[in-house]
């Protein structure tokens, strides 16, 4: 199991970390000194891997009925040979458009995200996705009526200043002249913008995925299926839908031209890998993520995601020509340490298990700080009532 779990965890910080330096070596590529700009292409792409974690599913949900069948064989006569104490394998009963609403959600963020990516750096793209705590959080309260403790409000107000060091750096030390600074502004801007549809997003999966007990891959599978195929609709009216230049490179600034994108693939092939590794990457990042959230913790998925955030801010420095600026180190630090106090990885379990315990006979202290770094104050209301008790006696 210890082996099992260093795989997958290996797994998901690698996985994770391709899908995004293959989106951005995707982008970089030049096909006649034009390079390729399809944010939509690659958003079909990442949802075909996305699809691809449904017929996983499928095939495990059908192996183990198989199993349960051949443990549960009638004999000729009628009577059962054999027989096992798990129940028969079903499918969840819920109805499957429940996910066509965050489907819709996951092809407006991933779209505009992957815009973003075109007009600014991968390593500002992945740290600028932090932001999702910030507004997840927030829709947590007005969504799910969710009780927001104080030290998640410390984490949020970390990646917030996290998020204004990397984005103000990444425009004012600048120095290459041939850069659009607007160009990164709006690509910048973009990707946070993202990140309010990604919450939603996250907060409608929530309260679904608890209401109805879905499976995880069964879940992302859906997603991937309904975005997958309403994005490969809105290819038609895109391919009439004229943009800026700074939003496309096509000739004749289409939003989207799939015909342009096959033109540039078969003129440069190295594309295509490109958007293969996109699939590929993404279908096994899913597939250790949901695997990491169900062997360890959640909390251990947001910290391998940090270590995400960490490779691909050091592989595309040499990679992608990407300037290395150190005030960063210091945004960096705040994304990571915002996200840990967050998901309450520090500070409230150091707290809980080597200060709360000494501030039990100072019942009015413990629950001030109770409120602020969480914890359990019927705890502290017990020991109170045991040391009168003792007084008493």
């Amino acid at each position: 199991m210890v082996a099992f779990a260093v795989i997958i965890s290996v797994m998901m910080v690698i996985t994770g970390s391709l899908n995004t330096i293959c989106a951005k070596w995707a982008d970089s590529i030049k096909a006649e000194g034009v390079p390729f700009n399809h944010p939509f292409l690659q958003a079909t792409c990442m949802f075909f891997g996305e699809f691809l974690c449904l017929v996983v599913f499928f095939l495990i949900f059908g192996y183990k009925r198989y199993v349960w069948n051949r443990s549960n064989v009638q004999g000729d006569s009628g009577s059962i040979t054999e027989i096992t104490t798990e129940e028969k394998p079903v499918l969840p009963p819920f109805n499957p458009f429940l996910f066509f609403p965050p489907a819709l959600c996951d092809i407006l963020g991933t779209s505009i995200m992957y815009i973003g990516l075109n007009l600014t750096t991968a390593s500002s793209f992945q740290m600028l996705r932090g932001a999702v705590i910030i507004f997840t959080g927030l829709l947590s309260v007005g969504m799910l009526n969710a009780q927001i403790k104080p030290f998640k409000w410390f984490g949020m107000l970390f990646v917030m200043l996290g998020l204004v060091i990397v984005g103000v750096t990444d425009i004012y030390y600048d120095s290459n002249p041939l850069d659009d600074k607007n160009a990164i502004i709006t690509g910048n801007l973009l990707i946070v913008m993202a990140q309010i549809i990604v919450a939603i997003q996250m907060v409608y999966e929530q309260k679904y995925l608890t209401k109805y007990d879905v499976p995880a891959l069964f879940a992302v599978g859906l997603e991937g299926l309904f975005g997958m195929v309403t994005l490969s609709l809105l290819m038609v009216p895109f391919y009439y839908i004229h943009v800026p230049k700074t939003f496309s490179t096509n000739p004749e600034g289409r939003l989207e031209d799939v015909f342009y994108a096959w033109q540039e693939i078969k003129e440069e092939p190295t594309i295509a890998l490109a958007l293969l590794g996109t699939v590929i990457s993404i279908a096994f990042f899913n597939f250790a993520g949901v695997s990491v959230t169900k062997e360890l913790s959640a909390t251990t998925r947001m910290v391998l995601d940090s270590i995400r955030t960490l490779v691909i801010w050091v592989v595309s420095i040499p990679l992608f020509g990407e300037q290395f600026i150190a005030i960063q180190l210091s945004g960096f630090a705040m994304l990571i340490l915002g996200t840990l106090i967050y998901n309450d990885v520090l500070i409230g379990p150091w707290f809980r298990r080597n200060i709360l315990p000494n501030l039990s006979s100072h019942a009015n202290c413990a629950r001030c700080w109770l409120c602020i770094c969480g914890g359990d104050s019927e705890l502290i209301e017990y020991e109170q009532e045991d040391q009168e008790h003792l007084i008493e006696a």
